[in-house]
């Protein structure tokens, strides 16, 4: 089989513990890239957080692309278009915050380049280190959240966040896609908005057959888009039943697993 695109998540996938990329992977997506191969990222990560990763590779001198925020933006790396944008009303992000303080988890979002919370935590402090971007605190959450956002984050320590993504899920069915990129991240999109969807409609535009397309991920954010992709991989060091629900299993982010794959299915 030819692939034509490769996806990748980045944290946990594409990059290494300490958040780089490794000089093996670097060189093998390169190689790729030289190939005529796209590379696409596709994180949960603000699109701010991303455009350094995409410049190291060198996604806009090949014409590739982002997905950002779990897929609710889709940009042209070359041109910084944005392509495509799904957004949560000011409504549905105030009534996000209630459920929060329900279950007595945290929550955050972001508004003008920064992380909009109404307290700050540890895990507030990873998205920081994550994205690079600020955090601002408010007192007033929703009075601070008047116009639409793009995603809505709850935040608490796995097993507890475990039972509240399982609550929400069913409290919430059919009106948002919920789902969590680490297990203190629970995060919220328009419905039907995922990482999944979002590549299926960038291959109708670059006229890309599913088949053709590589999907990477570690998490359960990563798993519609490993379903939909011909070949989906879950990193050595993803969740057992991640892997248990891709094609192929590949070495961990610390074993240059990425850069396993295209050596393997790319060059």
């Amino acid at each position: 089989m030819t692939y034509k695109m490769i996806v990748l998540d980045m944290d946990d996938t594409l990059l290494q513990d300490d958040h780089t990329i490794s000089k093996e992977t670097a060189a093998a997506l390169m190689k790729a890239q030289e190939k005529g191969v796209k590379v696409v990222l596709a994180s949960g990560r603000p699109t701010f957080g991303m455009w350094d990763t995409a410049n190291e590779l060198r996604l806009a001198d090949y014409g590739s692309y982002i997905l950002s925020y779990n897929g609710a933006n889709i940009f042209n790396a070359k041109t910084k278009e944005l392509l495509f944008e799904s957004t949560l009303s000011p409504e549905t992000v105030h009534h996000l915050y209630d459920l929060s303080r329900r279950e007595n988890v945290g929550i955050q979002t972001y508004v003008n380049e920064a992380i909009l919370t109404p307290e700050d935590n540890e895990y507030t402090q990873i998205e920081s280190t994550l994205t690079g971007l600020p955090v601002a605190l408010t007192d007033d959450f929703k009075q601070a959240v008047k116009a639409p956002v793009v995603k809505v984050l709850m935040l608490e320590e796995g097993s507890v966040l475990k039972k509240v993504e399982e609550k929400l899920k069913q409290e919430l069915a059919g009106t948002l896609s919920v789902y969590r990129s680490k297990p203190y991240f629970l995060e919220f999109t328009e419905a039907g908005v995922t990482k999944g969807t979002s590549l299926e409609q960038l291959a109708k535009k670059l006229e890309i057959d599913r088949s053709e397309i590589i999907a990477v991920g570690d998490s359960y954010n990563d798993l519609e888009m490993i379903q939909y992709a011909g070949l989906g991989v879950a990193m050595g060091n993803a969740p057992e039943d991640i892997q248990e629900a891709a094609d192929f299993v590949t070495k961990t982010n610390m074993d240059h697993g990425v850069a396993h794959v295209v050596e393997k299915y790319l060059l």
